[in-house]
C-alpha cells in the first residue's frame, strides 16, 4: 500500500498540519486481524496515531479536537480516538458511552474481501431502517442493512453466515468480509473452530468497553 494512502501516515500529516507541527516520527504497523474485513483495523491504527502523537509532540488537544479531526479520516476514528465503548448516531461522529460488558465472540473470516465503497454505492443497498433508541436496541437488537447486498454479491460469505448461524446468531462485521456470533465461553468458542471449514480462519475476541490505549497513556502521565 502506497504511504500516501496509508491511514497512520495520512493521521500524522493531519495533525502535524492541524498543529502547525514540524517534527516528525517513524511509525511500525504490526497488524494481526484481516485485511478489508470489516473490523475497524485501519480506522483504529489512524485514532492511536492521533491520540499517541498528540501525547509525544506535545500538542495538547482534547478528545474532542482529537475526533473532530479524526472524522476526517473515517466515520469509525472518532469513536477509537475516545476509546470507550459507545451508542454511535450521525456518521458515527455523535457518541454516547455505554457498558455492553466484556463479550467473547468467535470471529470468522471466510476465503473473501470486500470493498466498503462498493457495497456503500451499490443500488441495491437499501437505507430504511427504522430510527431506534439504545434501549430499543438492548432490549431486541438491530440490524445491519448491508448484509442483504453483500449476501447477494459474495456467496462465500453467505455461506459462512449461515454456517455460524448454527451455533449462535451470526452477524456481519459491517460491510464484512468477517462473520461473527457471540458466545457463552470459550469452551463454546473453541468448540465452533475445531469444525471451521479449512479454507476460512478462525479467531476469538473478547469485547472490551474501555480502549487498553487509554490506560496505557494514564500509566504514562
Amino acid at each position: 500500500m502506497p504511504a500516501v494512502a496509508d491511514l497512520t501516515v495520512r493521521a500524522a500529516r493531519l495533525l502535524a498540519k492541524s498543529a502547525g507541527v514540524d517534527k516528525g516520527v517513524a511509525i511500525d504497523v504490526l497488524k494481526r486481524i484481516p485485511m478489508q474485513g470489516g473490523l475497524g483495523g485501519g480506522s483504529s491504527d489512524a485514532a492511536t496515531t492521533l491520540v499517541a502523537l498528540n501525547r509525544l509532540w506535545g500538542v495538547h488537544m482534547d478528545l474532542d479536537a482529537l475526533a473532530e479531526l479524526g472524522l476526517a479520516l473515517g466515520a469509525d476514528v472518532p469513536f477509537f480516538v475516545r476509546g470507550q465503548a459507545a451508542w454511535a448516531e450521525g456518521v458515527g461522529e455523535r457518541l454516547t458511552p455505554c457498558d455492553f460488558g466484556e463479550t467473547l465472540y468467535v470471529i470468522v473470516q471466510p476465503d473473501a474481501a470486500v470493498s466498503t465503497a462498493e457495497i456503500f454505492q451499490a443500488p441495491e443497498l437499501t437505507r430504511n431502517s427504522p430510527v431506534t433508541t439504545i434501549r430499543a436496541f438492548l432490549a431486541v437488537g438491530g440490524r445491519n442493512d448491508c448484509t442483504s447486498t453483500v449476501r447477494a454479491r459474495y456467496p462465500r460469505i453467505a455461506e459462512a453466515l449461515d454456517w455460524l448461524q448454527k451455533f449462535g446468531e451470526a452477524k456481519l462485521t459491517g460491510t464484512g468480509a468477517c462473520v461473527f456470533a457471540a458466545v457463552s465461553d470459550e469452551a463454546a468458542a473453541a468448540n465452533i473452530l475445531a469444525r471451521l471449514p479449512n479454507a476460512w480462519r478462525g479467531y476469538v475476541a473478547r469485547g472490551v468497553d474501555r480502549s487498553p490505549l487509554l490506560d496505557r497513556l494514564a500509566m504514562e502521565g
